[in-house]
């Protein structure tokens, strides 16, 4: 597999799961790397099969150029509506905190939206700042390092939308460790340590009787 755009990536011969789904995009894996794909075409794009070369490419011109010697499955399958993803209840509660008090993250920011949607999986929170800059949002009860390398994700692809870049990254936490916050720093995304005893706080009281 190469992909030419950008930047250009080589993937040598080596059996592997190709992913197309129902909104176009189409994803390439290996047994290593649980959901992480090797390399991916978000859509809008378009694929064409010739003769055991696929190529998808999307808007900007950008291709994945495929090529497949063997095909050892084939199958294809309807997922039918998709319920959405159901958090634990201090995570999802914090989403929901923070989504009503978006300006705890930074002064003169504004929510565009919860849960905003991907190829590979929801942002918590898609927000604004106070310059109009996108910012991608991700929350955690305990900031680890996947969570760190989940947000990349997010904005790697985020990032390819030209109506959305340039995206920022915020990791927001209860607790963030040690190696997370170096991670994430290194790759410029900011770590904001939560409250979530104070965010509750901010809840409205006006139809509260004590």
């Amino acid at each position: 597999m190469d992909y030419v755009g950008r930047l250009t990536a080589h993937l040598p011969m080596a059996q592997r799961l190709l992913l197309i789904k129902a909104d176009g995009s189409v994803s390439v894996h290996s047994d290593d790397r649980a959901y992480k794909p090797l390399n991916w075409m978000s859509p809008p794009c378009w694929l064409t099969e010739d003769d055991g070369r696929w190529t998808v490419q999307n808007k900007s011109g950008e291709k994945l150029l495929i090529t497949i010697d063997e095909v050892l499955h084939d199958s294809k399958h309807e997922l039918g509506v998709e319920p959405g993803l159901v958090k634990d209840g201090v995570e999802a509660h914090l989403q929901e905190l923070l989504a009503e008090h978006v300006t705890t993250l930074g002064e003169g920011w504004t929510l565009v939206r919860r849960e905003y949607p991907t190829a590979i999986g929801p942002v918590d929170l898609m927000c604004r700042d106070a310059d109009g800059v996108s910012v991608a949002v991700e929350i955690k009860r305990r900031g680890e390092i996947d969570g760190v390398e989940q947000l990349t994700r997010y904005l790697e692809l985020l990032n390819r939308d030209p109506l959305l870049a340039p995206v920022r990254g915020v990791f927001a936490a209860q607790q963030i460790r040690p190696q997370a916050r170096t991670l994430a720093e290194d790759r410029g995304i900011e770590c904001v340590v939560l409250d979530y005893d104070a965010l509750r706080g901010m809840d409205s009281d006006e139809f509260r009787l004590f």
